[in-house]
């Protein structure tokens, strides 16, 4: 279907085929990872960090890839960057299928270090977009390596702080499970089944992810809405829908943490893309190249994070029903984002 010219009706019709395929195999992805942090005795952010987070980031791995090595930096920054605010979003979508709010269930302070570090990077990258990458060796900017270099430390320091007890919240929710039905049989399954039924799941994503891509680029062109506005809203939403089906599996099966792992863990790999982008990209340093658009996407992922930074520290919160404040905000941010995005496309 993506390889041939089809009308805007047929690419859209294919773009939503692709969808429902994704939003399956990434609620199935999340089923299949909380049994598997169960057999092998794993801590469910860790698993939403390290695996679900790059699971998920597959197809912002390959459109990313794909977009320097063709030296399109336009693609490759409003991917990256228009994509941190909308799964920042998915996450205060998520929390309508909660208890409480969200960020009243973790049970330690790694949470909010993976905010802190998150807002850490998209500052570096911030910097350089407005300064300008002054210094550079074989058209590779000093920015995406330092944001390189800050992600392997961030990685390592979260690793080392998981088990860390220094900071304990108090006012902590019931963490058991929401009676939602799971899919039977995976509690009974090996754990080499469910690794192969794993393999499968991140597949799907792969391969109709980045169809996905592909139908949005051909929608940009037929609809005449423009590749910078369609690159921070439809190709950042097709490439960020497997983390929307995984973290809202997550939550409904009662795996908070794991879904805010997910999503913070997939704005780091995010961010520190940037560098293999730039090395690839022939063309000078990449970050020169960013646009308006590419600045106000960080400064909308730096603000919606903070707020969500805040919610994790202060655990008694106002809500809205049964929805935190922190996560009312963060969606009127990325509202508000979009229609910034759009009259300054």
């Amino acid at each position: 279907m993506v390889g041939f010219q089809t009308t805007l009706v047929v690419s859209l019709c294919a773009f939503v085929l692709s969808a429902a395929v994704v939003w399956y195999a990434g609620a199935r992805l999340a089923y299949l990872s909380d049994a598997l942090s169960e057999r092998l005795k794993l801590a469910k952010s860790l698993v939403g960090l390290l695996f679900l987070s790059l699971a998920t980031s597959l197809p912002e791995v390959a459109t990313t890839l794909t977009g320097a090595v063709q030296q399109n930096s336009g693609l490759v920054l409003n991917n990256l960057f228009g994509g941190i605010a909308l799964q920042t979003a998915i996450l205060a979508m998520s929390d309508f299928w909660a208890r409480r709010a969200i960020t009243s269930y973790p049970r330690k302070a790694n949470h909010a270090l993976e905010a802190m570090l998150v807002v850490f990077l998209l500052s570096i990258v911030l910097i350089f977009t407005q300064f300008g990458e002054r210094v550079e060796w074989v058209s590779v900017g000093l920015g995406s390596v330092l944001v390189v270099l800050a992600y392997a430390g961030a990685i390592a320091l979260l690793r080392r702080y998981d088990d860390a007890t220094d900071w304990v919240p108090v006012d902590l929710p019931d963490p058991d499970p929401l009676p939602f039905p799971a899919p039977t049989g995976l509690g009974s399954e090996s754990v080499r089944t469910l690794l192969v039924h794993t393999g499968v799941a991140v597949g799907l994503i792969l391969v109709f992810g980045l169809a996905l891509v592909v139908l949005a680029e051909r929608i940009a062109d037929q609809s005449g809405l423009g590749t910078s506005f369609i690159g921070v809203t439809l190709l950042a939403g097709a490439t960020s829908l497997p983390e929307l089906t995984t973290s809202l599996t997550a939550v409904r099966i009662g795996a908070y943490t794991m879904a805010i792992s997910n999503i913070f863990g997939s704005n780091l790999i995010m961010v520190v893309l940037i560098f293999p982008a730039d090395v690839l990209y022939r063309q000078g340093p990449i970050l020169n190249d960013a646009s308006a658009t590419v600045g106000l996407s960080l400064a909308f992922g730096i603000l919606v994070t903070t707020i969500y930074l805040i919610g994790l520290i202060v655990r008694r919160k106002p809500r809205i029903g049964r929805v935190g404040l922190d996560s009312v905000l963060v969606l009127i941010c990325f509202v508000a984002s979009l229609w910034v995005y759009y009259l300054a496309r």
